[in-house]
């Protein structure tokens, strides 16, 4: 269900206006985006035309019980239902019908060369999620089912895609050239801004998201004249947008998200006469922020703006990772913001090669999950996207301090009460 406040994209088109259906909820909890209406029909396309009836209803009819599936590796006990899963790295000579025993599986993750894998994708269409790292320099997918594909390392020279793919994200350096349908028109990318710019086969590109670091110059990406929506994500450092004041390249963008853009001038920002209709900003400095919003103000430009801050505050916690906890609440936020830091302090004051540091750095962990208890007791502020950030900042500590993985999973789950 879409908030009814929401303005629909620029890009959607009236076709017209039905009844709501009597037995529709007037109330949800569910929350959706305007977005996610045509991808939730395409999905829905894909499902019943390119889904055999053999898979449909081995998918419908799959047992709850356990089934043993051997790879080639030893034999694992899992779930019939299980749609997760991962290829052993060591495994030179996977036993690719044992999938056949997973009617639900719908992702798979698999690292190195190819071993047969994409011979299996193509006899298993209900799986449409793939997570490859450092594939083999030429990949051929064009016969598979996949609505999703994550690639990741170096060396990746040709990709060849299929026709129902949705969503590509490339978190390593890009192909140097990608066969795709109408030139990857109907595909969403995400990549890193500072690879290359964006691979041969994709200026039909409509949608972008750039993980960006530093500055950013657009004139890496005019080639992709049919662009309609960008959204910009900064790292650290916080860089400013360059070159974007006209648009003139761009004449079909009509939508600009930009994410922690702490580096971002307003004066950078495209002129109102330019083509864009939808500008979201989560993240800027607040005198940033003024100037933002005066500068569309009376014009075309719909401007949002959240989680502007003020330059104190940045100059504080610009990099902490619990820093937007702030925009919910402030004194929650600085609450949550001073505790990370004080764990961090603690740890950077721990000796090294000292057997009773092993003890601190566990004290100190606890110390840090056991304050955000307190702070979550009183003010209620962690929901699932907070809580998602709460540990990845304490994974990243532990990860600092050596601790396991799987031990700093096995202490934030014993000690948090969120």
């Amino acid at each position: 269900m879409v908030d009814s406040a929401a303005p629909p994209p620029p890009d959607l088109v009236w076709l017209g206006q039905v009844p709501v259906h009597a037995d529709a909820p007037s109330e949800t909890n569910a929350i959706g985006i305007w977005e996610n209406i045509p991808r939730s029909v395409a999905y829905q396309r894909r499902w019943n035309l390119h889904v055999p009836s053999a898979a449909k209803a081995a998918y419908r009819n799959a047992t709850h019980g356990l089934v043993t599936v051997d790879l080639g590796d030893v034999p694992q006990t899992m779930y019939a239902t299980t749609s997760d899963l991962t290829i052993p790295a060591h495994l030179a000579d996977v036993r690719w019908p044992a999938l056949d025993a997973l009617p639900q599986l719908t992702t798979l993750k698999i690292s190195g060369p190819d071993r047969g894998l994409t011979n299996a994708l193509t006899t298993h269409p209900i799986i449409q999620n793939l997570v490859w790292d450092d594939p083999p320099h030429t990949i051929d997918l064009s016969r598979t089912h996949l609505t999703t594909l994550k690639l990741s390392g170096t060396g990746l020279q040709r990709l060849r895609l299929p026709r129902g793919l949705i969503d590509l994200y490339l978190t390593g350096e890009p192909p140097e050239a990608v066969e795709a349908a109408e030139e990857g028109r109907w595909i969403h990318l995400s990549m890193a801004s500072s690879a290359r710019a964006v691979p041969h086969g994709l200026h039909g590109l409509r949608r972008l998201n750039l993980q960006a670091s530093g500055d950013l110059s657009l004139i890496a990406f005019e080639a992709l004249t049919d662009l309609e929506c960008l959204h910009i994500c900064w790292n650290r450092p916080h860089g400013g947008l360059l070159d974007a004041s006209d648009l003139s390249g761009f004449s079909r963008l009509h939508t600009l998200r930009l994410t922690d853009a702490y580096g971002v001038d307003a004066s950078s920002l495209p002129h109102p006469a330019t083509s864009m209709r939808l500008l979201e900003v989560n993240g800027i400095r607040r005198s940033q922020s003024e100037v933002l919003m005066a500068r569309y103000r009376s014009t075309p430009v719909q401007a949002t703006v959240w989680g502007a801050k003020s330059d104190v505050w940045l100059a504080a916690n610009i990099d902490n990772p619990l820093r937007d906890w702030v925009d919910d609440d402030e004194r929650a936020g600085a609450a949550a913001c001073k505790a990370y830091t004080s764990a961090l302090r603690a740890i950077d004051r721990l000796p090294v090669d000292n057997p009773a540091t092993a003890i601190a750095a566990q004290q100190i962990l606890q110390n840090l999950v056991e304050k955000l208890n307190t702070i979550d007791e009183r003010f209620e502020i962690i929901d699932t996207l907070r809580r998602e950030e709460a540990a990845d900042a304490f994974f990243a500590l532990a990860q600092r301090l050596g601790v396991a993985d799987s031990k700093a999973a096995d202490w934030f789950d014993e000690w948090r009460d969120f």
